[in-house]
């Protein structure tokens, strides 16, 4: 057990290491973040799986707080209702669920989070693609192969690893670096 343990870490180490080749994808995201909140926008995230909870935990840092007192930002995981996406895959189809979501909540200048660790998630492409349409601004959270995401997205932030559980960990950190840095523009003197 001890080496699987020692193993882990190390692994998480070793991803973690590589951050730092994001520091300018990472600082044009909060840009995008923090002009649209400036502007009255609000953040839509979304994702699968860890992704699901990733953009539910981002969404609820930035509705509540993450290390500062400030206002509460307007931030929607599109995850989180059972009812919606239970009916929006049962008439039109998973592959649709984010997308039926930011026809009815989406406007201009809103920003919207994709989070796909392959980065080949049907339904968070075909709602990357959408939010394009409607004129959002767009950011992917993915993995090392990500070429999809990249062309679709105005940022994509790739963790670089190919290891679902290294990505995902990377993801919590990127989202963690964006909320830190959009709390240093809200923080209440």
């Amino acid at each position: 057990m001890r080496d699987i343990i020692e193993n882990e870490f190390n692994e998480h180490i070793k991803a973690a290491l590589s951050l730092h080749t994001l520091t300018d994808a990472l600082a044009a995201s909060a840009k995008l973040c923090i002009d649209c909140l400036r502007n009255g926008g609000k953040i839509l995230l979304f994702g699968n799986g860890g992704g699901a909870s990733d953009a539910q935990h981002i969404a609820a840092e930035l509705v509540g707080r993450y290390k500062i007192e400030r206002k509460s930002l307007s931030a929607i995981a599109l995850t989180t209702d059972t009812s919606v996406l239970t009916s929006i895959s049962n008439d039109y189809g998973y592959k649709y669920i984010f997308c039926r979501q930011l026809e009815a909540l989406a406007n201009k200048g809103d920003v919207v989070i994709g989070l796909s660790t392959s980065g080949k998630s049907e339904n968070v492409i075909n709602a990357l693609k959408l939010a394009t349409e409607l004129g959002c601004k767009t950011i992917g959270l993915s993995g090392q192969r990500n070429e999809i995401i990249n062309e679709i997205c105005d940022v994509n932030l790739n963790a670089p690893s190919n290891d679902t559980p290294r990505i995902q960990e990377l993801h919590i950190v990127l989202g963690h670096t964006i909320c830190h840095l959009i709390d240093q523009e809200f923080e209440v003197n």
